[in-house]
């Protein structure tokens, strides 16, 4: 058995070899009964994988369903229309919706029915800017732990995120291609991946975690420790930039994020500088467009939303501190905005109280709700994401931030954006989106990425806020992740 093979096939228990076991042994004589010797060495690593490995590294159980399954006595959320649709019968069938129909129809032949008990069935939940990689770890340990626990403890952090009902993510920086190749092919449980790869940065950026001692960095110098990880990547000049995007398209990058301006978690820069020209932006946006996709920038101030927008960039991540000069631009021009509701509270990233990270918080929580006004007098395309960034119990707050968004919005608009709205950004990544279905919606051929609620969100959107209560089924692709009414 090849080098390869043996390292792609997992075991049942971490960390415990079962390569002598009895199990083991009749599983491989099972194996090699019905494959030839070329094909049991390509399908060890799959079959392996699909049999074995989540009951190990998955909290929950997977179910595939064996034929269709048909919910009935439910009220339909599709993602779009502004109330909920009784009377209806949702048919899923392999990994997509097979139809919407009256429920007087007779149950399609062969389906498992699911009475949804007059529950609300509605789209998965799409967070438009996560860190699936650095949402649950503190800083220390992502610059300094082992790169096997960082990937085990975004393992767990994805599970979790499935089970508070996200479906897809657009990870917006972090190491997450292998955690989503594991996910595609259920080693383990976790929402869909959009991945940006690492965040690309100038020196002294947003994206630049060295110490002060690594400088002046010296031609040949090793990585920094975020450009080991692939959390960041350093590059100066349009050459570089060009390079560093290419080898996160490389990766499989979805779309590319640069950092445009300053950010509150990084040390060196305030939040009120610009940063990259105009070039260095064209340069990525080259890269990017040549392989049909696009790139978005971290950015809150007017400046560093323009620069960008010059630049070619096709969304902006944040915007806090824009003006309404740039409001009107963005909307002219038909720029994304993927929002977060940063707010002075519970919700908030701690920082010490006296550090300049503190102030430079305080400093963008306050521009929020002019942001989002602004958004609304221009009508910009809004998306909505939760940027969490370092605190598991923040994490578990995933849904609690979707329903914050009353502040600024009704629930079925929240709804609409945290569904069909944020697929149509998941879509802007044209011919190298990983899942090119329909997503979002509740509608024949989408995805069956289904939420099974007790209760009516659009009057009661608090419940997203406890999901292990509220959420009666979690399904992706059709494969249910949660179910305690069928």
């Amino acid at each position: 058995m090849s080098d390869s093979v043996i390292a792609d096939a997992p075991s049942p228990r971490l960390f415990q070899c079962i390569c002598h076991s009895p199990a083991f042994a009749r599983w491989s004589e099972q194996v090699e009964n019905k494959l030839s010797r070329r094909s049991f060495l390509a399908g060890t690593a799959a079959v392996g994988a699909f049999a074995l490995w989540p009951q190990a590294a998955s909290a929950i159980t997977a179910e595939s369903p064996e034929g269709p399954v048909a919910f009935t006595n439910v009220q339909v959320f599709d993602g779009k229309s502004n109330a909920l649709r009784g009377g209806l019968t949702v048919v899923v069938e392999g990994n997509k919706i097979k139809s919407v129909g009256a429920s007087g129809a007779a149950p399609h032949t062969g389906a498992k029915v699911i009475d949804g008990g007059g529950r609300t069935l509605m789209p998965g939940l799409i967070d438009a800017h996560y860190h699936i990689m650095m949402a649950s770890l503190p800083i220390s340990q992502l610059l300094t732990a082992d790169v096997g626990f960082i990937n085990l403890a975004g393992a767990k952090e994805a599970t979790d995120v499935l089970l508070r009902g996200f479906t897809s993510v657009r990870d917006m920086a972090g190491p997450s291609f292998s955690l989503k190749r594991a996910i595609d092919t259920r080693l383990v449980a976790g929402p869909r991946i959009w991945p940006s790869g690492a965040m690309i940065s100038q020196t002294s950026g947003h994206g630049d975690y060295r110490q002060l001692y690594e400088l002046p960095a010296s031609p040949g110098a090793p990585l920094s420790r975020g450009d080991a990880i692939g959390g960041g990547a350093i590059a100066d000049g349009s050459a570089e930039v060009l390079k560093r995007a290419r080898e996160q398209l490389m990766h499989g990058a979805s779309q590319l994020k640069l950092a445009a301006g300053g950010g509150v978690s990084s040390n060196y820069d305030p939040i009120d500088v610009s940063q990259y020209t105009e070039a260095e932006f064209r340069a990525a946006v080259d890269a990017a467009e040549n392989w049909g996709t696009y790139v978005t920038v971290h950015a809150y101030t007017a400046r560093a939303i323009q620069t960008a927008i010059r630049g070619g960039v096709r969304c902006i991540e944040h915007g806090q501190l824009m003006d309404d000069a740039t409001a009107r631009i963005m909307a002219d021009k038909g720029i994304w905005l993927s929002m977060q509701p940063f707010l002075d509270d519970e919700d908030a990233t701690p920082f010490p109280p006296d550090s300049l990270n503190r102030a430079k918080q305080l400093q963008m929580t306050q521009g929020t709700d002019n942001a989002y006004a602004l958004a609304k007098k221009y009508k910009l395309k809004t998306a909505w994401g939760t940027d969490t960034l370092f605190d598991a119990k923040l994490a578990k707050r995933q849904g609690a931030q979707l329903a914050k968004m009353t502040r600024w919005y009704s629930p079925i608009e929240i709804l609409t954006t945290a569904t069909s709205v944020n697929a149509e950004v998941l879509a802007m990544s044209g011919p190298r989106s990983p899942y090119p279905g329909k997503l979002g919606v509740i509608e024949e051929g989408a995805y069956a990425d289904i939420l099974l609620v007790n209760g009516n969100p659009l009057t009661n959107i608090q419940l997203l806020s406890d999901p292990e209560k509220s959420l009666a089924v979690v399904m992706k692709d059709g494969v249910f992740y949660k179910n305690t009414v069928g």
